[in-house]
């Protein structure tokens, strides 16, 4: 049965699939001449379609953003689930945390950052459970393949591909990009106002977002299954404190 996380990203993939399966019927009907808004409305112009087309990217970005945030998220609410304590978590795990507890991403002037010194030490001095906490995630618009290893590689989450899947997600698509650097890219050029969508759209084929769609989806459902089975076997704690199975 698919855990939580995986359950999320096929609702969110299945959008995906239903817009593509919509690009497929409107190709089709493009084949019998311009497709109109009923039978005497406008036709839908070769623009639009470039348009819609385009609209592939921004969608499957959606799916690999919403992803990476459903995974870091459900880490840090198994590391808190339990009386675990800071001692308990690994190595990798545990910096995570003083990241978040000393804010180290953020810019304190001197007395802020004593005030979060204090606060980790009276949290390690009386070890205290761990309370809830948000993986500091950084890379926000940049999710490609390179960017999500080197996350879970810095949690001590390794990341193990079937060879067709590390081949799927690889594998140059376009201008030395794989298929999730092309899918940032293209997003990123469409929300800078780099290009426009009919500009994104116009080259593209329904077979080819299609492929780019599924080595995508394929790759993101290996990185969901990681962490699914990470947190089964908790292995954000040390393994002498990991619970035995039963």
């Amino acid at each position: 049965m698919p855990g939580i996380l995986e359950t999320a990203f096929d609702e969110r993939l299945n959008e995906v699939m239903a817009y593509l399966a919509f690009l497929d019927e409107l190709e089709a009907a493009i084949l019998q001449g311009a497709p109109r808004f009923g039978e005497t409305g406008a036709a839908i112009s070769p623009q639009q379609t470039h348009i819609l087309r385009a609209g592939v990217f921004v969608q499957l970005y959606n799916l690999v953003e919403a992803t990476m945030t459903r995974c870091l998220e459900a880490l840090a609410a198994a590391s808190t689930n339990g009386a675990w304590v800071p001692g308990d978590l690994t190595p990798a795990f545990r910096k995570e945390w003083v990241k978040v507890v000393v804010a180290a991403n953020k810019d304190l002037n001197a007395e802020n950052r004593l005030r979060h010194a204090v606060t980790l030490t009276e949290l390690l001095v009386t070890s205290q459970p761990l309370q809830a906490f948000k993986i500091e995630k950084g890379g926000g618009g940049n999710w490609n393949d390179t960017a999500i290893e080197e996350i879970l590689d810095r949690l001590g989450l390794r990341l193990v591909l079937a060879p067709q899947v590390r081949s799927a997600a690889k594998r140059p698509v376009r201008d030395q990009l794989g298929p999730l650097a092309l899918v940032v890219k293209l997003r990123n050029d469409l929300a800078h106002g780099s290009i426009s969508f009919k500009e994104c759209g116009e080259n593209e084929t329904v077979g080819g977002l299609r492929q780019i769609s599924q080595n995508t989806a394929m790759y993101l459902r290996s990185v969901v299954r990681a962490v699914e089975r990470s947190i089964e076997r908790h292995e954000f704690l040390t393994p002498e404190r990991r619970p035995v199975p039963a």
